[in-house]
């Protein structure tokens, strides 16, 4: 049995028409990549395509925002203004949810990421997403955290207010209604 994450014909094709109508409505965010190079590059890895799809699914508006000028590897990361509807409520990572002893959010950024085929953004890519427009302007986002922090049971995670992109930290067993997670997959 096969367990290939794959989308049927038709979701491929429904999804591959919508990243293309977005691709195209928002050219500032990747000046000289052509579509056509894209999508063949989605065509060649079915596993990516059903991830782009969960990115979909969670309403993370993913776009290519980039290219590797090494590998030839295109960057799509969620684009939605605010942090994905369908991945908030949740803490940093699966030990911060396993410390929880009450009222225990349904998964963690870290998990929920792994289970899509995606990343958490680093602060640096945070920072480049933040100069393609303004995100998380009414909520935050969980980014990638340094082992020394997370060994002392913080998480940090950032959001745009007064024009500026602040990073915050928390415990990572913390959870909020308007924080949730920006992700990064490379095709």
């Amino acid at each position: 049995m096969s367990t290939k994450k794959q989308l049927s014909a038709e979701q491929s094709e429904q999804l591959l028409k919508t990243l293309k109508t977005r691709f195209e409505k928002n050219m500032n965010r990747h000046q000289g990549i052509e579509w056509t190079n894209v999508l063949a590059k989605l065509n060649a890895d079915p596993e990516k395509l059903w991830s782009l799809d969960e990115m979909e699914l969670t309403e993370g508006e993913p776009d290519v925002v980039g290219q590797d000028k090494d590998t030839g590897e295109y960057f799509f990361v969620d684009c939605a203004p605010e942090s994905p509807k369908g991945r908030r409520s949740i803490c940093y990572d699966h030990a911060a949810l396993n410390a929880r002893k009450e009222h225990k959010p349904a998964n963690s950024a870290v998990d929920m990421a792994a289970e899509m085929g995606i990343e958490l953004l680093s602060e640096e890519q945070y920072r480049e997403l933040q100069q393609l427009g303004k995100f998380d302007l009414k909520t935050s986002s969980w980014i990638k955290t340094p082992a020394e922090i997370r060994k002392l049971g913080g998480a940090i995670f950032c959001d745009r207010r007064y024009d500026t992109i602040f990073v915050y930290h928390n415990g990572a067993d913390s959870y909020y209604a308007a924080r949730g997670f920006r992700g990064l997959l490379k095709v």
